[in-house]
């Protein structure tokens, strides 16, 4: 089990920072950074204090019982989050995807909004842009998508994507594993 990856998704699927993690649990950004890379483990007075802030029961957090594939995702099976500040929604399309080797996502972004940046890491990113059009910084390059196109890079230097319209922009965007 990689205990380091199962907080970080936790820690995503409540819309936390890593500083905001660490607030609560009176820990540094560093240290939980390291903690979702697994190059630090916790003490179990710490990991439990983790596990709290997020809303995680022990017994599920260490529960990998073989479970039914699930194959069809409808509405119900959504969880979004609205980052108002950026001026962006993220819809996850099937639950607990930031678990598996991909994660798709539908991301709407408002005029003049920003997706967060992202530092560099080894996934790949796809996206089909399905309404609007928006921009696409990798590391010092800037490249332009709109309605029916598609984006792909790999994410080897800082990225974001932004709307670069006055409407709308909502893209189908599926980004492989790796540490976000």
């Amino acid at each position: 089990m990689n205990i380091g990856r199962r907080i970080r998704n936790l820690r995503l699927k409540k819309g936390l920072t890593q500083e905001e993690l660490g607030e609560r649990t009176d820990l540094t950004k560093g240290y939980i950074s390291q903690i979702e890379r697994d190059l630090s483990s916790p003490s179990i007075e710490t990991f439990f204090n983790i596990l709290e802030v997020l809303g995680c029961p022990p017994r599920e957090f260490f529960d990998e019982g073989k479970r039914e594939q699930k194959v069809v995702y409808t509405d119900e099976d959504r969880t979004e989050f609205v980052d108002e500040e950026r001026g962006y929604t993220v819809q996850w399309l099937v639950p607990e995807s930031n678990e598996n080797e991909m994660e798709p996502i539908l991301l709407t972004i408002a005029p003049d909004g920003k997706f967060k940046e992202f530092e560099p890491s080894s996934s790949d990113t796809f996206a089909y842009v399905l309404s609007g059009s928006v921009k696409v910084r990798l590391g010092s390059a800037v490249y332009f998508a709109k309605a029916g196109e598609t984006i792909y890079y790999q994410a080897s230097e800082e990225h974001q994507i932004e709307n670069d319209c006055d409407t709308w922009s909502q893209l189908l965007l599926v980004v492989t594993d790796s540490y976000l």
